[in-house]
């Protein structure tokens, strides 16, 4: 499913890390950090991801606990998003992720489709996150497991 040309694909994913970025516990994962988003940076289907002035995310507090990671991007499709989780370097720390982040027992992905141009805000991020353990996957807000074709499209 790709975008419509007047949509792109913008996703947020949290996590609560185990320990304060400066602990010894989440060093390889701060070491990766740089790494990885270069390569999503690289990949000719991305668009835009949220950072701070260190060019990470890992210091935007937008959860009252500050342990909870916020990371967002805009994508031109949900395939290309797909590889690039799975498929890519990013994958092989995706798969390892209980090293440095706790278990999540709400939604920790949405996906939503946004008009080209558009940068997605925090606020709507967790508006999407929200509305995913409140009603699940719609439209509105969904998964991989379960996504939606941009508007106007059919699936």
């Amino acid at each position: 499913m790709s975008a419509t040309g007047t949509y792109q694909l913008a996703q947020v994913n949290i996590g609560r890390i185990r320990a304060a970025m400066d602990d010894p516990i989440m060093a390889e994962f701060k070491a990766a950090l740089d790494e990885i988003n270069a390569l999503a940076e690289a990949s000719p289907s991305f668009v835009w991801r949220l950072k701070d002035d260190s060019g990470n995310a890992t210091s935007i507090v937008a959860f009252p606990d500050p342990r909870v990671l916020v990371n967002m991007s805009v994508w031109i499709d949900l395939a290309s998003l797909h590889a690039y989780v799975y498929r890519s370097l990013h994958g092989e720390f995706f798969a390892r992720r209980q090293a440095w982040f706790e278990k999540f027992e709400s939604s920790y992905l949405a996906l939503w489709w946004i008009p080209v141009g558009h940068i997605p805000t925090v606020d709507e991020a967790k508006a999407r996150i929200e509305s995913l353990d409140k009603n699940g996957p719609t439209p509105f807000a969904f998964t991989f497991r379960q996504s939606f074709p941009p508007p106007g499209k059919t699936p």
